[in-house]
This record gives structure tokens, sequence and C-alpha cells, in this order.
């Protein structure tokens, strides 16, 4: 099998909201809208976003390893996402995880590549 593209889809009630979160926060490339399917590519990775969502908190697996969690945490929230877990230090290292979702539903994490 020939493999052209991956995408990881996700759902939006408002996918002009979704896509320009995406852009936004994380400096996407949005490189197709509709009202039914648009794309934004992060860090090289296809995040297909598909209109006709619920806006139901839901489960991605979606991690975008940043340099500072606790930065990029404030930055969700700012653009209308939210918090599930706020960032704290372990292990005597500067915090590495945040749990979020973005202002459609979708739960996603934030995580900082860890020193050791």
């Amino acid at each position: 099998m020939q493999v052209e593209r991956v995408k990881y889809i996700i759902w939006a009630a408002d996918m002009d909201r979704a896509v320009n979160f995406y852009r936004d926060v994380f400096g996407g490339e949005v490189t197709r809208r509709s009202e039914v399917v648009s794309e934004v590519v992060i860090g090289g990775a296809i995040i297909g976003i598909h209109g006709g969502g619920e806006g139901k908190k839901t489960w991605t697996g979606l991690s975008f390893q940043v340099p500072d969690v606790v930065a990029g945490a404030r930055e969700i929230v700012t653009a209308g996402g939210e918090l599930t877990r706020e960032p704290e230090p372990e292990d005597g290292e500067p915090p590495h995880l945040a749990m979020c979702v973005d202002p459609e539903g979708n739960q996603i994490m934030l995580s900082r590549k860890r020193g050791h």
C-alpha cells in the first residue's frame, strides 16, 4: 500500500473558530478550508478539522510538544480553550505536561521535552 498522507481528524461545531484556534495558537498553516473539512499543518503534521461536531469533550490523543507548557497553557486559555490539568512541577523539573481542551471540546495535551 502506498500512503500519500497521514492526517488526524478532529471535530468542530464552528469551523472558523477551530481553524483560527489551531492556526493562531500553534502557528499552523491552513492548507485547506471549507465548511466540511479544513486542514491545518502544525509541526509537519496535518490536522483535519471536520465540521458537524457537537462540541462535546472528546479525547483526541493529540499532544503538542512545546518549550514551555505554562506559557502554552496560558495561550490556550487566552484563545478560548480551557485547562483540565494545570501544569505542575515534577521531580524538581519545570512543568512538562498540561491537559487542555480546545474551544470545540477536543481534549489535547501540551508536553515539554524532559531533561532525562
